[in-house]
């Protein structure tokens, strides 16, 4: 990427930003700026403890992450948060999709600038304890 591609990426991300920033236009243009440089935006799922989502990533780990497929939707109607943005998974030939969890609540306004394309998953996994495994999940968005 060029410096004059560069530069009119972080220009169009700070400005849609500072809309959501409430006008800080400062803050928008550095956290652009981070974003752009960095080629995208990667983020930890919220909330992939709760309910089954644990022996769901576990059984997603078991496939190949082109057979994986993750989209972000917006939840206006979301009671907790109206600006929630759910991460949904489903496998090839699967029935539907599936709620992992959640963007983080200070990058959804982020997430809504660059819009809800089909992001990346990576499916990850540590141990604690008595061996006990524990499984996570990141999404990374592309500018």
């Amino acid at each position: 990427m060029t410096n004059q591609e560069m530069k009119s990426k972080v220009f169009s991300l700070g400005n849609r930003l500072a809309s959501k920033m409430d006008g800080d236009k400062s803050a928008a243009f550095m956290r652009a700026w981070v974003i752009v440089k960095a080629g995208g935006l990667e983020l930890a799922v919220k909330g992939v403890t709760v309910g089954n989502r644990q022996e769901a990533l576990k059984r997603l780990a078991a496939y190949n992450p082109d057979q994986i497929r993750a989209v972000l939707v917006p939840e206006p109607e979301n009671k907790a948060d109206p600006a929630a943005v759910a991460v949904r998974v489903g496998v090839q030939g699967g029935r539907g999709l599936f709620t992992l969890g959640y963007v983080p609540k200070e990058l959804t306004a982020v997430v809504a600038v660059i819009g809800a394309r089909i992001p990346a998953l990576r499916i990850v996994s540590g141990s604690w304890g008595f061996g006990k495994t524990t499984f996570g999940a990141r999404v990374a968005l592309a500018v």
